[in-house]
């Protein structure tokens, strides 16, 4: 009969341990055994790493839990517990790249040699057809990863520590977002826009900088007009085919401030949305005092007012002579000529942030350095001639005479 020496004992074909645990909650411990070792030696391991763990409050029992089985339900856990397009984002992170190539495998097995091949082999053939996935989206995987294996070790104590912290990924090369726009073509644009009904949403795109889901959350309410001011405190966004509405990026509200022709321009907006309203009588949707809506009162989708404005610029180069045709640009581009246009301009950086709604202004200084950088080459000039001109002042007066 095989007998327990010092918390191993083979049993049948394999070999098993035993260690006693404390519960934190009650103070009492109690035995743990663990099986299915095919050595001794593996066994006598495992053993003094469970007893180092027990020592130290980290103990986390045994589980057969495969690495798909628990994202099952941590996304389930999640399901109310973060923005509807997150929440997306973690189900296509999950679905398309962890679940087919490491779902099978027990998720207390996984270990950041395990993950660091996962987006290697995510770098060369992991997206459409077998290309290579960016390292962008690479990055994406690794959030949604590291977070939930982040639960596992916090909220389910299934795992000591986190794999997924210590692993090797494909380097991150941020794009700086290139100024495809000067402000001259941003004229012309705001020009063509003009006689369209949505006009003001173009123009107050770029006079605020704002996010295409914020604008569309905009309520009449969050206009301040007498006092110039708008207050961003929502997005829209499509999550399977659906519009839902949710916080901003931030998850906080700004109030930016707006000029005198934009609150004329939004004057003019909400007086041809009466015209509308009473044009359309009972057909008119009620959308909560949406300020961009359909000619029926229907909410806009992010995608239409960027197919809108494509269709807007193609218009205007189908006609445009060479030297006035307009590069394409991306809805968000007008975000970024608003940012750039300001930092160019000396607006200091932590204004240009709470106007973006970048909660850190690091985060601003990241994504235009390269626009500080241009503007840093004068610098040294403005010191030298700052200088030059004391020096001036100091020459031409005249010597007091005693």
């Amino acid at each position: 009969m095989p007998r327990l020496r010092d918390g191993v004992i083979k049993r049948g074909q394999s070999w098993s341990y035993v260690i006693r645990v404390s519960d934190p909650a009650t103070g009492v411990t109690k035995p743990r055994w663990v099986g299915g070792f095919k050595t001794e030696e593996e066994a006598k391991a495992a053993r003094d790493e469970a007893r180092v763990q027990a020592r130290r409050g980290e103990y986390v029992n045994r589980s057969t839990l495969t690495v798909v089985e628990y994202l099952a339900e941590w996304l389930e856990a999640h399901a109310t517990a973060v923005k509807p397009k997150t929440l997306a984002g973690y189900r296509h992170d999950i679905e398309h790249y962890i679940v087919p190539r490491i779902g099978r495998m027990r998720l207390q097995a996984l270990r950041p040699a395990v993950i660091s091949k996962l987006y290697r082999e995510l770098s060369e053939h992991g997206g459409q057809g077998g290309k290579p996935l960016s390292a962008s989206t690479i990055s994406h995987v690794h959030r949604t990863l590291r977070k939930a294996l982040a639960d596992a070790v916090h909220v389910e104590q299934l795992l000591t520590t986190n794999p997924a912290e210590r692993t090797k990924r494909p380097r991150n090369q941020n794009a700086e977002p290139a100024r495809i726009w000067t402000v001259d073509q941003l004229r012309i644009f705001l020009g063509v826009a003009r006689s369209h009904r949505l006009y003001a949403y173009y123009h107050l795109a770029a006079y605020t900088g704002a996010r295409r889901g914020e604008l569309l959350y905009l309520r009449w309410q969050a206009l301040n007009l007498d006092a110039a001011e708008v207050t961003f405190g929502g997005s829209t966004a499509v999550v399977r085919g659906r519009r839902v509405e949710g916080t901003t990026k931030g998850g906080r509200s700004r109030v930016v401030s707006i000029d005198t022709e934009t609150v004329a321009v939004l004057r003019e907006h909400r007086r041809q949305q009466d015209i509308e309203r009473q044009s359309a009588g009972t057909a008119w949707n009620d959308s909560g005092g949406l300020v961009f809506t359909s000619r029926w009162g229907e909410p806009l989708y992010p995608d239409t007012m960027t197919a809108l404005m494509s269709k807007l610029i193609a218009a205007h180069n189908s006609s445009a002579d060479a030297g006035h045709v307009l590069p394409h640009a991306r809805l968000h581009d007008l975000r970024h000529l608003h940012a750039t246009t300001l930092l160019i301009a000396g607006i200091p950086v932590h204004v240009v942030a709470a106007r973006l709604g970048h909660a850190d202004p690091a985060v601003t200084l990241r994504v235009y350095s390269h626009v500080l950088r241009e503007h840093a080459v004068s610098v040294g000039d403005v010191f030298a001639q700052a200088v030059k001109a004391s020096v001036s002042k100091s020459v031409s007066k005249p010597n007091r005479q005693e």
